[in-house]
């Protein structure tokens, strides 16, 4: 039997067969009441590692590692549209999930992992989830659990292995190496890992701030396009799917039938546009003011840049300080799915972003910040507006964090809403219908699905 086919097997199972749904959610609930989590604002002066150049305008800390934060301001067709601060942080770290066939059952080991900007401390982490200062141990430490397996990938079965970007609106240019991958023989579970069905995990979806951001785009990356089906085996994978208008969306199109419309939006924006983003020390940022405590926007802004001071029981280093990026407000990212002559079709938007790896990508059907409140003349934000405040045809509504290694308390609202084949037929430019199939090709290649609709395209259920 193909993995794809074991895939969307465990995708269907909810119950499990190494732990059940009740268990999991002890197991997490466990781990809450007996870790011990104190984060502070504080003042880089209290900080020995980190601190301010302003000759450079920059923060970064005594060994040039991990990240810096320096400012960056973007032009379009040479008019000014932005700046802000930003996370420079160059080096590519690992996103990566092992699964194994346990009982006939495809698992995947995932862990329960606390970083210190969550909002709720322990999320649902990939199996390893790592920087290159971590794995080449910048720190110090010992390296992380499971990284042999990512080390000597090529003796194992690879499911899927790409490089894809971060989120643009806080990071310049950022890329993490995403991978899914099967082994057949048995390992150790340490205490903060539990094997779970990809059923189960879908389902730990639904729960506010419970599954991270990391776990989210591995999970993305699941190709279900990239195999030859003989039609018994199409017919074994129907019979599991609920949803017969996403079957056919994934399995009885073809890529090739919308490709050719998103790579000439994508290639026109980056032929056509003239974009050009420029690194600026933070001390001349026009808008925004630094002291001792972060970097706060004068004007209305997502977020702003703190310092912490931060303790966390059980990890190899306990008590250490760092700045992050504090949300402002809960941001909303849509996608607006229609059903097509029995296909589904999902809405997606050519999206650039200051710190896009190249330009722009494409992104979901909504994507609004905080202070993304103003009412305009876009029709399908009003269609998304009207449902939202109607209640109306929402299939999926989740507050889920982003990720809590370089961002405080930052989370948002993931919206799916299925509208009438009437609504929406005329597009405004940039957005465009595309089935299923084509996402997945997509996802397989780097940089041309950006983090939010990654993550969207995550909650789907079968």
């Amino acid at each position: 039997m193909k993995i794809e086919q074991k895939i969307v097997e465990s995708w269907a199972n909810i119950e499990g067969n190494v732990c059940t749904m009740a268990e999991l959610l002890n197991w997490i609930y466990e781990l809450k009441q007996k870790t011990y989590v104190n984060v502070n604002e504080c003042s880089i002066n209290d900080s020995t590692f980190w601190f301010y150049d302003d000759y450079n305008g920059e923060i970064l800390n005594r060994k040039r590692s991990f990240f810096s934060i320096k400012g960056m301001r973007r032009f379009e067709d040479g008019h000014f549209i932005d700046e802000q601060p930003i996370i420079i942080q160059p080096e590519i770290g690992y996103l990566g999930i092992i699964c194994k066939e346990i009982d006939g059952v495809l698992n995947f080991l995932m862990q329960a992992k606390i970083e210190p900007g969550n909002v709720n401390h322990v999320q649902i982490s990939p199996t390893i989830q790592a920087t290159k200062s971590n794995f080449t141990r910048a720190h110090g430490g010992k390296l992380p659990n499971y990284f042999k397996y990512f080390e000597e990938s090529s003796n194992y079965d690879v499911i899927f292995d790409q490089i894809q970007s971060e989120q643009a609106t806080r990071f310049y240019k950022k890329r993490n190496r995403n991978m899914i991958m099967k082994i057949d023989e048995d390992i150790d579970v340490y205490p903060n890992f539990k094997w779970m069905t990809l059923g189960q995990i879908k389902k730990l979806m639904e729960i506010d701030n419970l599954v991270n951001m990391d776990t989210r785009t591995v999970l993305s990356g699941i190709p279900l396009i990239t195999s030859r089906w003989t039609d018994q085996e199409l017919e074994r994978i129907k019979k599991i799917f609920i949803d017969d208008a996403f079957f056919k969306s994934i399995f009885e199109t073809s890529p090739s039938d919308t490709l050719p419309l998103i790579f000439q939006k994508v290639n026109n924006y980056k032929m056509f546009k003239e974009l050009t983003v420029t690194k600026i020390p933070l001390n001349q940022l026009v808008n925004w003011d630094i002291d001792e405590y972060g970097i706060v926007c004068k004007n209305q802004a997502d977020f702003m840049v703190r310092y912490y001071d931060i303790e966390i029981s059980g990890r190899e280093v306990q008590h250490w300080t760092q700045p992050l990026f504090k949300a402002i407000g809960i941001a909303t990212f849509g996608l607006i799915i229609k059903e097509i002559n029995g296909i589904k079709k999902f809405l997606v938007k050519i999206k650039p972003e200051i710190g896009s790896f190249d330009k722009v990508e494409v992104g979901p059907s909504i994507q609004w910040e905080p202070t993304h409140y103003t009412y305009n003349d876009d029709l399908v934000e009003k269609v998304f507006r009207s449902h939202i405040e109607k209640k109306n045809k929402i299939i999926y509504n989740v507050i889920l964090s982003e990720e809590g290694g370089r961002f405080f308390h930052e989370q948002n609202q993931n919206v799916i809403i299925e509208i009438d084949n009437e609504e929406l037929v005329e597009l405004p430019e940039d957005y465009l219908w595309v089935d299923y199939s084509a996402l997945n090709y997509l996802v397989q290649i780097n940089n041309c699905l950006n983090i939010q609709l990654r993550n969207l395209l995550t909650l789907l259920k079968i």
